[in-house]
């Protein structure tokens, strides 16, 4: 259980976020959850778990300035924060082919929001967590960072790669200050934006190479962040975690 925690999480909207907005609510932490284009989801878990338990700030996490002013606003209306999950992430299409600018241009947003806004709240978890005695960081990372992905994603992939290997370093780093940090690294997920691809003509090719044949439930992922944010494998920091149907090769 998660009664007394503290959870900051990114992207809690919808899909993936959405799931482990609900997940940790219903585990009974407090959780300010960011969003940028619609609050979505959020609304509803406020107006379930209140809005004191469950508050939602709009942030643009390829801004630097709302980088920074989502962990002052967490911090201010939780009073503090006990564990970070990473899990916002932008997948814009990129390929080598296209005009030079588009392509810089998609790199820089990929890696901003990807990694720099990882990176950028992890380093603030590190140094509140120090004063604290410790604390947790989950990292949504993605089966690409390990099998790369098409030549449309390259920037997504090598974005998850970067969050992987942050990830670990954070692990290694700082296990000494009782800061624990994972990776949870998901396939194919049945969100609302995955499903529509499958459905779509072609989309049963997506899932050829998924032994299990069918996309994760978004709540599996929520499942295992639960799990590790309640301090139930504390040797296993710097893991990785799969969620991809056992599809490790191509």
């Amino acid at each position: 259980m998660l009664t007394g925690k503290r959870v900051l999480l990114t992207g809690g909207s919808k899909g993936i976020g959405a799931a482990i907005a609900r997940r940790v609510l219903e585990d009974g932490a407090s959780l300010v959850a960011s969003y940028n284009s619609g609050i979505g989801a959020l609304a509803g878990l406020s107006d379930e778990f209140g809005a004191k338990r469950c508050h939602a700030v709009r942030a643009d996490l390829g801004r630097v300035e709302d980088v920074d002013a989502l962990w002052q606003a967490a911090t201010g209306h939780l009073g503090g924060v006990d564990a970070l999950v990473n899990n916002a992430a932008v997948m814009l299409s990129a390929r080598p082919e296209e005009d030079l600018a588009a392509w810089r241009a998609d790199w820089v947003t990929t890696f901003a929001v990807n990694v720099q806004a990882v990176a950028d709240l992890c380093r603030a978890a590190i140094l509140s967590f120090k004063e604290a005695g410790g604390g947790t960081i989950v990292n949504i990372s993605s089966r690409a960072a390990f099998r790369g992905d098409l030549p449309d994603s390259f920037h997504y992939a090598a974005s998850k790669g970067a969050v992987t290997a942050l990830t670990r370093s954070i692990a290694k780093g700082y296990a000494e200050d009782g800061i624990l940090a994972y990776a949870v690294a998901p396939g194919w997920v049945a969100t609302e934006r995955i499903a529509a691809k499958l459905a779509a003509p072609g989309g049963e090719k997506l899932l050829a190479d998924v032994p299990m044949g069918a996309a994760a439930p978004p709540e599996e992922v929520a499942n295992i962040v639960a799990f590790l944010l309640a301090g139930q494998a504390t040797h296993a920091t710097g893991a990785t975690f799969d969620i991809n149907g056992a599809s490790y090769f191509h």
